[in-house]
């Protein structure tokens, strides 16, 4: 093979970085398994580069990992986990090809980060549905393609919205475009020029080919562009809070809320986890901590564009009186803590350091699906297992979202640690690895499965991974898309 004679060879226009410092950047992660620093990074500068990358790594027999966000990796997944891999970088791919206000519909490709489209349909007074306060640089439809969970479950109609068409080169280079956009012509200015906006995201024909390519980690193909539904910006938008001394006193009030479809956004956060998503500096988390109460269910409420006032007044009532029948108290603020500013701090993207990095230097995250009457049990085990290996169980961070509709309830422990202490990080890697075989022993779903995750969600049904894995021989049949991930 003569790749490696010259990344002049590589086609298209691609910039093509090799230099020791960054390419040693793509291979860390906040996750606890090995990845390798790649042979060269690629930039591409349109789809045109990607599918030429795309068959020239067929070609060649040369890995590709896609990554398109910037600033390091969360989970590992745009980590490669094979050595002499290529990273194709569509990071500088930051075009909105289109926003149609009245079908509510974005098209953007890759590169485009959560600031950075919500100042382009802020023009069109629209807005896209946010995960909890995204890291700096992330990509947004890396985030619906990995499935991340939106705080806004009422408007989830599947588990992947708001993600509609795209536009993918497939692992053998043949390239297209799903749902309705399949139907043709592969050309968007024309489709939209015939009143198609790509807001159906089932097909072409009898196949939903976006299931393939959603929480694949990269595994089947790269996405050049993505239709996505977006939302009308509200008048009026408040985060109401109900406070608890115990989780188990949420439960009933959250089903019930998510019964009546009256809140916008509703999760659970615990102390912990809300110290640092407020706190600025590392004394700071630790300060507030300690004036916050144990367990918060947040709950927004917005009045859009036809009778906002009447909207907001008459659900924000209707909640607060379920509240009261679940023995809570629903406000707009709590002492030390005003609803207005955690509507702010949790729809904004970091400007700096991710947030969950703050108080300690660094973190791992374990997360699963799950009803919320079992949250409990999850809870109290992963508590079990860190004074077991001597975590502080005051520690954890606890993020409960409720996702497409409340079908599923995402649960989140968010362990921090300091990486400059070797003890410290082998505790909690430690803790790590034993909660998340503990958590699919008890029956949490890895939706979402990385690193050893999907081997151990896997190995519990053959047949799925007997279909996967022929899947993956179809789209990408020289396995050259990120090797080693979803352990196929």
């Amino acid at each position: 093979m003569a790749v490696r004679e010259g990344p002049a060879r590589i086609p298209g226009k691609q910039t093509i970085l090799d230099e020791p410092a960054i390419l040693a950047s793509y291979a860390k992660s906040h996750g606890f398994d090995k990845h390798f620093e790649p042979w060269l990074v690629v930039k591409p500068a349109g789809a045109d580069d990607v599918e030429a990358l795309v068959k020239w790594a067929n070609e060649n027999a040369v890995p590709l990992v896609p990554v398109s966000s910037k600033g390091g990796h969360l989970h590992g997944a745009g980590a490669p986990s094979v050595p002499g891999a290529v990273v194709a970088d569509l990071s500088d791919m930051k075009r909105v090809l289109s926003v149609n206000r009245q079908q509510r519909m974005a098209v953007a490709e890759p590169g485009v980060t959560y600031d950075e489209l919500n100042e382009t349909l802020a023009k069109e007074n629209m807005t896209i549905p946010m995960s909890l306060k995204p890291k700096a640089g992330k990509s947004v439809l890396t985030s619906v393609l990995e499935g991340e969970p939106r705080m806004n479950p009422m408007i989830q109609w599947s588990y992947f919205d708001p993600l509609r068409c795209v536009e993918v080169i497939w692992g053998d280079g043949v390239r297209m475009y799903t749902g309705e956009a399949g139907g043709g012509p592969r050309d968007l200015e024309k489709q939209q020029a015939a009143q198609k906006w790509q807001v159906n995201a089932m097909g072409p024909l009898m196949f939903d080919f976006y299931r393939v390519l959603t929480a694949a980690q990269g595994s089947m193909g790269i996405v050049t562009w993505a239709a996505l539904k977006c939302a009308v910006k509200p008048r009026l938008h408040k985060f109401f809070l109900a406070p608890a001394d115990d989780l188990s006193r949420l439960t009933d009030f959250v089903y019930k809320a998510m019964w009546t479809r009256f809140p916008d956004e509703i999760f659970i956060l615990n102390r912990s986890q809300l110290a640092c998503l407020l706190g600025k500096t590392s004394a700071e988390i630790r300060e507030r901590r300690e004036t916050l109460p144990p367990w918060l269910a947040v709950v927004g409420v917005a009045g859009r564009e036809l009778v906002p006032e009447l909207r907001f007044e008459a659900r924000s009532k209707d909640l607060i009186d379920i509240a009261q029948t679940h023995g809570l108290d629903l406000r707009d603020g709590i002492p030390g803590l005003d609803g207005s500013l955690l509507l702010k701090e949790a729809t904004t993207p970091c400007a700096g350091v991710y947030w969950k990095d703050i108080r300690d230097g660094s973190h791992c995250d374990i997360f699963f699906l799950t009803q919320l009457e079992k949250t409990g049990r999850f809870l109290k085990r992963i508590r079990e297992l860190a004074e077991e290996l001597s975590y502080p169980t005051e520690d954890i961070g606890v993020y409960i979202q409720p996702q497409h509709m409340g079908s599923s309830y995402h649960m989140e422990f968010t362990l921090p640690y300091d990486p400059a202490c070797a003890k410290q990080t082998a505790r909690v890697k430690a803790l790590f690895e034993k909660a998340g075989t503990e958590i699919a022993r008890m029956g949490g779903y890895y939706a979402r499965p990385y690193g050893k995750w999907a081997g151990i969600q896997l190995n519990k049904d053959a047949q799925s991974f007997a279909v996967l894995k022929k899947l993956q021989g179809i789209f990408d049949p020289n396995d050259i898309m990120n090797p080693g991930k979803l352990c196929v």
